[in-house]
């Protein structure tokens, strides 16, 4: 899908009258108004173009090509790096890393563990690292990725059914948030 495409079916999305902005009203609920955000997976900067409207500071990567210059088109100011998420570094912390869209499931197969641990790398402080993404049979799932997350020394704090809190109920679609275990308490 070009990056065009996937900005027109949520531009769609609103036009119907659908909120396309759920995982950006999450970070906002979650950072209570203010702070940095990592949006990792980040595509063509739908998440992290709301989220610096609302006035976060954020950074998105992306390994996309065509989907990074999309971003950047559409927000210059913003920064954006193509970088492969499974061994990208840009030594800096923030309070969230955020993966929407499924960005686990469009990562090569086997670098899961990789791209959560980059992930976990970057964050602050008391930082969280939050992810939703389809649960299909035979592929990537809840209790893989929580062990990624155990092994990237991250510990569940919460899950929901969607970006729009409902509880979790072992359907096919989860929103999980995770802080790291040992910098929680700094």
């Amino acid at each position: 899908m070009s990056g065009r495409d996937y900005d027109a079916r949520w531009e769609q999305l609103a036009a119907d009258g659908h909120n396309p902005h759920g995982e950006a009203d999450f970070v906002d609920q979650l950072l209570g108004g203010s702070g940095r955000v990592l949006d990792a997976g980040c595509g063509t900067g739908r998440v992290a173009i709301e989220l610096a409207r609302r006035g976060y500071q954020v950074v998105g990567v992306d390994i996309d090509t065509e989907m990074i210059a999309q971003a950047r088109a559409k927000a210059l100011q913003l920064v954006w790096y193509q970088l492969d998420l499974s061994t990208f570094d840009l030594g800096e912390g923030f309070d969230a890393v955020v993966m929407a869209g499924n960005v686990l499931l469009f990562t090569v197969p086997g670098t899961e563990a990789a791209v959560v641990a980059r992930c976990a790398a970057h964050l602050s402080p008391g930082g969280a690292l939050v992810a939703g993404f389809q649960l299909r049979t035979g592929g990537y799932g809840l209790d893989q990725y929580d062990t990624d997350c155990t092994a990237a020394e991250l510990t569940l704090k919460q899950r929901f059914s969607t970006w729009e809190r409902a509880p979790w109920n072992g359907g096919n679609y989860a929103v999980s948030v995770h802080i790291h275990r040992h910098r929680s308490d700094s």
